[in-house]
């Protein structure tokens, strides 16, 4: 094992461009040889091992192998830990010391990545998968009138749910969500009042905003993305949308569809980019969404410009707003005290090194009080409704809900939506409902 040079310990942290449009990106011996040098050094060092499945799953591989070295595990047992990783980041951001540009250069997600590249362009992707990551097509279907009522009620249907179990492999005890037809893009194009001429710019931020609603929030909760556009306007921030959107194309990022990726990108970025080049920035409701556009997308097209210039004008709602309160621009006039929250931080939100803007944000109304819970939840949009990680989910988010239920708070939620729902899911039957902070945050202004 390799010695870490001191050069390479005290330099910033870097991160390489996903070279995946090299054929070799997708040749499955050199990934396996990669996997094998990683895990060995993981296997030396285990201080990831409190994050994701991944890394128990690699541990208890060599633990019990003959050797109890990496050597001694089969190959064909590595899959068993690139199905564990949701690319969540927070080993590289948080816990790995041996990052780029140390000569250990381990980026353990992209090398998921990588290895789910691999598993997809052999066609050994599930049927399930791709549907559950095909959420545009799925939440237009069941987003239809009349179709989405049915929809929500056959979801909630415990007959039905050991069905869709058999035929799809969803967990029966898993959260999904419900669909909506009166979406959250129609939601904001009624509600949006103000002018663009009207926008007052302030820091990095123009004061003006263009909501990319995203699949989630404008099909499944589409109260959030106008929750979002009523505390914007309340900020005296102009509001608008983009002409058109797609996924963000994380779900099939998720699932080593790199292709689909490039293909919603082809959308989305000429759509912010018009609107970029008219003065508006781009928020996004959804932490997922936003670290896309942020991160996965520029390592992908390191060298496209417009791709690079959205990852600078992209904004995560509350540090978008948190920008502007240090230059005087929010509006703290709040109607409403919320009393005890407890408040998750999102594993992607916490790698977007923007610091904990939605608990600052929050913490400025009065008579509130924050418990912060910056532990994962374990859900990742797909990952806690598969039958085969459901339990798991649930284990890795019990310290989250059992926070939840010792605090007894008047409001509890997420940044991610999915994640808020994955705590209520570990409350029990009788749970309050989790509240998103913006929600709170409009009901603090009293709207």
């Amino acid at each position: 094992m390799a010695t870490p040079t001191r050069e390479g310990s005290l330099k910033a942290p870097t991160r390489h461009p996903l070279d995946w449009k090299n054929p070799e990106f997708y040749s499955e011996d050199a990934v396996l040889h990669e996997m094998e040098r990683v895990f060995d050094l993981c296997h030396g060092c285990r201080r990831c091992v409190s994050l994701c499945n991944s890394f128990p799953t690699l541990f208890d591989l060599v633990d019990n192998s003959e050797s109890m070295e990496v050597d001694g595990v089969a190959k064909k047992d590595y899959w068993q830990v690139v199905d564990h990783c949701y690319l969540c980041d927070l080993c590289y951001m948080t816990k790995c010391p041996y990052i780029p540009p140390h000569e250990w250069n381990i980026d353990f997600p992209h090398l998921m990545l990588r290895a789910k590249a691999v598993k997809f362009k052999q066609g050994e992707t599930k049927l399930r998968d791709k549907i559950l990551s095909a959420t545009d097509l799925v939440g237009t279907l069941a987003g239809i009138p009349v179709v989405s009522g049915v929809v929500n009620a056959m979801n909630q249907n415990a007959l039905f749910r050991k069905g869709l179990e058999k035929v799809l492999g969803v967990h029966p005890d898993a959260k999904i969500p419900s669909y909506y037809s009166d979406t959250g893009r129609k939601r904001v194009a009624r509600s949006a009042t103000l002018v663009a001429e009207s926008a007052v710019p302030a820091g990095r931020t123009s004061g003006k905003v263009a909501i990319f609603a995203t699949c989630y929030g404008n099909r499944n909760e589409p109260h959030i993305v106008e929750d979002l556009g009523k505390v914007f306007t309340h900020n005296g921030i102009p509001v608008t949308l983009l002409d058109k959107e797609q996924c963000c194309g994380m779900p099939k990022l998720e699932l080593g569809d790199l292709e689909s990726v490039a293909a919603a990108k082809e959308v989305n970025i000429p759509a912010m980019m018009k609107l970029i080049n008219e003065g508006w920035d781009i928020v996004a409701p959804v932490p997922s969404c936003v670290l896309m556009f942020k991160q996965e997308l520029p390592l992908m097209f390191p060298d496209d410009a417009d791709v690079q210039t959205v990852k600078a004008r992209i904004f995560d709602p509350f540090e978008y707003l948190m920008l502007r309160h240090k230059e005087g621009k929010l509006n703290t006039d709040f109607k409403q005290p919320l009393g005890k929250v407890s408040y998750h931080t999102s594993c992607h939100l916490r790698v977007q090194n923007i610091g904990y803007k939605t608990r600052e944000l929050l913490e400025l109304i009065p008579d509130t009080k924050l418990e912060l819970l910056e532990r994962c939840s374990g859900h990742d949009g797909t990952y806690a409704v598969k039958s085969e990680f459901h339990e798991i989910s649930m284990k890795i988010c019990r310290p989250v809900f059992n926070k939840v239920k010792q605090a007894k708070p008047d409001y509890y939620g997420s940044d991610c939506p999915m994640a808020g729902h994955q705590i209520e899911n570990g409350l029990g039957d009788d749970a309050q409902a989790p509240t998103h902070p913006l929600t709170m945050l409009r009901i603090a202004y009293g709207l």
